[in-house]
Parts: C-alpha cells; structure tokens; sequence
C-alpha cells in the first residue's frame, strides 16, 4: 500500500528532494573542474560570452551593471507585449487588465527593480561585483536555470496550496480564455515578490550577467508559449515519427496541453488539472513532485467558475483596492475560497493520466 501523506507532510518531503536538486547542478560542476583538473576560480576577470553577439547589443551587454540590465528588460517587455495582443476574446474589463499587466510589470517595475539593484547590491555586497565571472557560460546556465525555475515552480504551488497566498494569484487564472497576452495577468503583489528578477539583477552584479539573461529569454520563450492559444505542440503527438520527441518534450517542459489543463476551469472532465500541473518553464518538476498530469488533450473551457468579472484594478491592485462585487473574494470582507486539495480527495496525479 502506498502511503499517503497530508499536505504539509508533502511540501515537506518535496522540499528537502529540492534542496537536493538545487545543490546537483554546482556538485557536477565542481566534480567536472576536479575530473579534468581545471581550476577556474583562480581565474579574476570579466564574465565574456562563449559567441559572437550582433554589434547592436554590445554596448548593451557591456554595461549591464549600470544601465544594460534595465534596457533589457524594457526590450523584452515590449516585444512580449507586441506579440501578446491579439487575443480577441476581450470584454473591455478583460482588455484593460491585460494591458496593464503586462505594461507594468514589464516596462516599470522589472526594469526599476533591476535598476535599483544594481545600485543598491554595491552597498549590501561590496567587493563581491563578479565575484562569480569565473563560472564558464553554460554551466552558469544549468546552474541558473534549475534553480530559477525550481523556485518558481515552489512559489507558484504554495500560491496555490496555501489558501491564504491564494488571492495574489487569482488574477493569472481569472481569464476565461488562453493567450500570450495573458501570460503576466498577475496581481501586484504577486508581480513584485517574484523572484526570477531578483535573481537575475543579483547575478548579474555578481558576474553571470549572460547566463541569467540567457535564461530569461529562453525562459520567456516557453512560458508565453506554453500560454498560447495556438496548439503547436499537436503536431507531437499526432505525427508519428514526432511522438517520441513528444514524450521528451512535454516531460521536459510546459507546453500548450500540459500548461492549459492548469487553467481548465474544472478538473471533472480528466483533462483540467488546475490543482497541478505548476510547471513555469520546466514541466519535469511536476513529473518529479507527482503534482502534473498529461493527457495531450485541451480544456474545453478556463478561468474560474465562481468568476465575478472583477474590477481590472481590482484584480490588479488588491488588497489595496477592493472590488464592488458582492460576494467576490476581492470585496471588502470577501470569502476566502483558497485552491487546495481536500485530504479525501487527494489524487496520485502522477497515475494514469500522465502515461500516454
């Protein structure tokens, strides 16, 4: 009989199998210098790229301590933006609130935060400014990437599981409908709490200024990806020489099915899987913590069934600002309905579904 675990039993567990994962990247690394004999760190120097970037971003890239990194973050906000609006499906209510969540996190406040940072980790860490350089590129992109995405992945379950976090998350999952232009629908809060600016802001003063950018970009690839109303991973699982790239890929990271069944508005149909599928960039972490499903299919219909078509600032600014709709979780004295999993319900979701 396989045991069964409550919920704060599972975070447990599943935490302490993190620490792990967090710390295999760096012990391969170090277990490669020592099996080839290569001593880097006794290397002092700048952080360089492994290629030849276009002549228009060098000047960006070699000042990305002072004003580079914010640049950056703009460019990236507004082509996101660009290829996000084309979504339809708008009530004006819905319109305005993806708009503004994707200019403000995007083109305000990641950028403030990164430009900030860079003036105030000088202070906090003096001395330390690439004190990391000596880490080759891709290494430094492994290194990243698992523990960027792996703490997203935590900070998206526990908004989930925790029913008090719950309402800085409602926003994201509030849309009734798929689109890259909702892929930053977050609250605020949610926005500015985020870690993976954080992240990349402190490496890059520390020296791995390119492998973190490296990972933003790639990272932001597949997560307004996986959000597109667009299936473009059918072809995986429909064209046959395509289907064991298929099992890989959708093990690997979020795609359209895996990451819309997260936003179904149910999970009765066996395809929705709202309570799981957490993923951001890499999907294994739900196949390793037993938290996703994979059905290939997608959700007839998303969003929320209690939803109340709440206020755009509402939604964008609680609790600072209160919604007007009677019985909303966003009201004044709202209920509050978290998204977690009831102990006699609680499926093995790493069981059938998840072997086609």
């Amino acid at each position: 009989m396989k045991p069964t675990y409550t919920l704060s039993q599972k975070i447990t567990r599943d935490g302490l199998i993190s620490i792990l994962i967090y710390a295999l990247p760096i012990v391969l690394m170090f277990l490669t210098f020592y099996a080839i004999g290569s001593r880097p760190w006794e290397q002092h120097g700048t952080a360089v790229l492994p290629f030849k970037a276009p002549h228009f971003l060098e000047a960006i890239f070699k000042n990305l301590t002072t004003w580079g990194l914010p640049v950056i973050m703009i460019i990236l906000g507004i082509v996101e933006f660009a290829a996000g609006l084309y979504e339809n499906k708008w009530t004006k209510n819905e319109r305005i609130l993806d708009i503004v969540c994707f200019i403000a996190p995007k083109l305000v406040i990641r950028p403030l935060i990164a430009y900030f940072g860079l003036k105030v980790l000088p202070i906090l860490l003096p001395g330390s400014k690439d004190a990391f350089a000596w880490i080759p590129f891709w290494w430094g992109f492994f290194i990243i990437a698992i523990a960027d995405d792996l703490t997203q992945y935590w900070y998206h379950r526990l908004h989930h599981q925790l029913p008090f976090l719950w309402r800085f998350h409602r926003t994201h999952h509030s849309a009734p409908y798929m689109g890259m232009a909702m892929a930053s629908r977050q609250n605020v809060i949610y926005t500015i709490f985020f870690s993976q600016i954080y992240l990349t802001t402190s490496l890059t003063y520390l020296g791995l200024g390119y492998s973190a950018l490296f990972v933003t970009g790639i990272k932001s690839l597949i997560t307004t990806g996986a959000h597109s109303s667009i299936p473009w991973d059918k072809p995986f699982y429909t064209i046959k020489w395509l289907k064991p790239v298929g099992w890989v890929l959708e093990r690997l990271i979020s795609t359209p099915a895996t990451h819309h069944a997260h936003h179904a508005d149910s999970n009765d149909d066996g395809i929705g899987h709202y309570k799981g599928n957490f993923g951001n960039m890499f999907f294994l972490w739900d196949v390793i913590f037993k938290t996703g499903i994979i059905t290939r299919q997608y959700p007839q219909s998303y969003g929320l069934k209690h939803y109340k078509q709440e206020e755009w600032y509402a939604q964008f600014l609680w609790p600072f600002f209160k919604s007007k709709k009677e019985g909303s979780e966003l009201a004044a004295n709202g209920p509050a309905v978290g998204d977690e999993l009831p102990e006699s319900i609680a499926p093995n979701i790493l069981g059938s579904p998840l072997k086609v």
